[in-house]
């Protein structure tokens, strides 16, 4: 057995590791794994099913990872998870793999998911997400890049969140996130642009001033129908973070598969 493999850890002889991870004690890897260089696999880890995970990733103790979707509609499929680099995975995180065959439940790049999350078959991960502890999202949920989502809260399935979106700790997420912006309640409410997380990210002044103006479009005239607030953006400059907000909320509010946006007030 490699000397990074601790020697109660139990690995399937089919798996896939390279030479460069390490394995902690009585971790459990699957026949269809594949794990990538430099990856640190905890202690009591689970990884089974058809999973991938990519180079540089941090897995703390007790994480379970590819493992059957919890969905009654499940038949044994050969689904998948892909995982891909450098994120880090925090302690009793559960992240399950898809449902139907060759399905993929995703997580990007950069992200810190801390401990006790659950991700649940066919969500979507992106990139530099930041996931706080005790959060729960159900099936098909969407995260673009660089959305942060306070503790405890509970994402409904088909649930999309956009990129640098803050939602506050103990909300319910029942519908869809715009982007820039920050959600917070029971329940949930835009409240504001997330201008904290917009300038660490390094957005301009003029972006960071266009978005404001947008957020009073959409969530303070209370004379404008959403569709026609949205119709009002197109007066504004030419940004593209204000182009993005603007093709978010459309195709939420117009496919079928979404769940419509989050309002901006009562």
């Amino acid at each position: 057995m490699p000397p990074l493999i601790h020697p109660t850890a139990a690995v399937h002889a089919d798996a896939e590791l390279h030479p460069t991870v390490k394995v902690g004690a009585y971790a459990v890897i699957g026949e269809q794994v594949k794990i990538g260089a430099h990856t640190s696999i905890g202690a009591h880890v689970v990884i089974d099913g058809r999973t991938e995970i990519g180079a540089r990733n941090q897995i703390f103790p007790g994480a379970v990872i590819g493992l059957e979707p919890q969905d009654l509609k499940y038949d044994g499929a050969n689904s998948q998870v892909k995982i891909g680099d450098d994120n880090r995975i925090r302690e009793y995180v559960t992240i399950n793999r898809a449902t139907g065959a060759d399905e993929v439940t995703v997580i990007g790049n950069f992200n810190l998911l801390m401990a006790y999350v659950h991700v649940a078959h066919n969500c979507v991960i992106s990139d530099r997400v930041v996931i706080t502890n005790s959060v729960a999202l159900a099936g098909h949920v969407v995260i673009e890049p660089m959305a942060r989502i306070g503790g405890i809260v509970g994402i409904h399935q088909f649930t999309h969140i956009g990129t640098l979106a803050m939602v506050g700790g103990m909300s319910r997420i029942d519908r869809d996130v715009p982007p820039y912006m920050l959600i917070e309640g029971n329940p949930s409410r835009v409240r504001i642009i997330n201008r904290v997380g917009l300038e660490r990210a390094g957005l301009d002044p003029q972006s960071l001033q266009l978005l404001e103006t947008a957020h009073r479009i959409l969530y303070r005239q209370k004379n404008l129908t959403m569709s026609q607030a949205l119709e009002k953006l197109d007066s504004l400059p030419e940004d593209p973070h204000v182009r993005h907000l603007q093709k978010f909320l459309q195709e939420s509010l117009s496919n079928d598969h979404r769940r419509g946006p989050i309002p901006g007030r009562n």
